[in-house]
C-alpha cells in the first residue's frame, strides 16, 4: 500500500520459528515500537496459544490498544486478542473451530469472513486474510486503490471444492478436520478455560 510502513514485531529482532518451521525476522521491537495506527495479530497453532498467556505480549497489546486506529485480528489472533481484554463486548470472527472457544471469553461470535465493530477488524480462518487485508487497505488508502492491489494479486477465488465451510463440507470431511485438529483444540481449550477464570467468567462444563 502507498504511503505505509508494516512491521513484524517482537520481544527481541532474532528470528522467530513458525510451528511450521518457518523463521520470521522481526523488524522492531516491542520497547522500540512507537503508536501504531492499525495493530493486526494473526493466528496458528500453538504459538497462539502461547501468546495466550504471555503477560509482555498482552501488555504491548493493552499498550497499542489504547491509541490505535484500528484493532484487527485473522483467524485465531482474536483469541488472543480477547486474552489482552480488547475484544470483549464486541461481535467477531475467527476460525470456525474455535468459535465455541472465543464465545467463552465474553465476544458475540460471527459467521461472516470480515466482521467489523466500532474499530474492531476481525477476519475468519487463514483465506478470509485476504478478503480482510483488501477491506483494511480500502480503509486505510480508498477503495479505487484496494481493488488495484486485488488486480496485482488476482484475486478472483474459484475454489475447484465447495468445502470451505463445516457447513458445505459434510459430515465425513469435517470429522477428519477435527481428528487432525483435536490435539490443538484441546490445548487452546484448556489455555482458553484459563483465560476465562482469570477474567473471572463462566464456561460451558463440557
Amino acid at each position: 500500500m502507498p504511503d505505509t510502513q508494516v512491521h513484524l514485531l517482537w520481544k527481541t529482532l532474532e528470528p522467530v520459528k513458525s510451528s511450521e518451521g518457518l523463521s520470521l525476522l522481526p523488524t522492531m521491537t516491542f520497547e522500540q515500537c512507537p503508536a501504531l495506527d492499525v495493530l493486526c495479530v494473526p493466528g496458528g497453532a500453538i504459538g497462539q496459544v502461547e501468546m495466550m498467556r504471555d503477560e509482555e505480549v498482552l501488555n504491548f497489546l493493552r499498550q497499542q490498544g489504547e491509541t490505535a486506529k484500528f484493532i484487527t485480528s485473522v483467524c485465531t489472533g482474536s483469541l488472543i486478542l480477547v486474552a489482552a481484554g480488547l475484544l470483549q463486548g464486541y461481535r467477531a470472527a475467527c476460525h470456525w473451530a474455535f468459535r465455541d472457544q472465543l464465545a467463552m471469553l465474553g465476544v458475540e461470535v460471527r459467521t461472516e469472513r470480515i466482521v467489523i465493530d466500532r474499530n474492531r477488524i476481525t477476519g475468519g480462518g487463514v483465506t478470509a486474510g485476504i478478503d480482510f487485508g483488501l477491506l483494511v487497505a480500502a480503509k486505510l488508502v480508498g477503495e479505487e486503490t484496494a481493488k488495484v492491489i486485488q488486480l496485482v494479486l488476482e484475486y478472483n477465488p474459484a475454489p475447484p471444492f465447495d468445502a470451505g465451510s463445516p457447513e458445505t463440507a459434510g459430515e465425513a470431511i469435517v470429522e477428519k478436520f477435527n481428528q487432525m485438529g483435536r490435539p490443538l483444540q484441546t490445548v487452546s481449550l484448556a489455555q482458553t478455560r484459563q483465560t476465562a477464570d482469570r477474567f473471572a467468567w463462566v464456561y460451558p462444563s463440557n
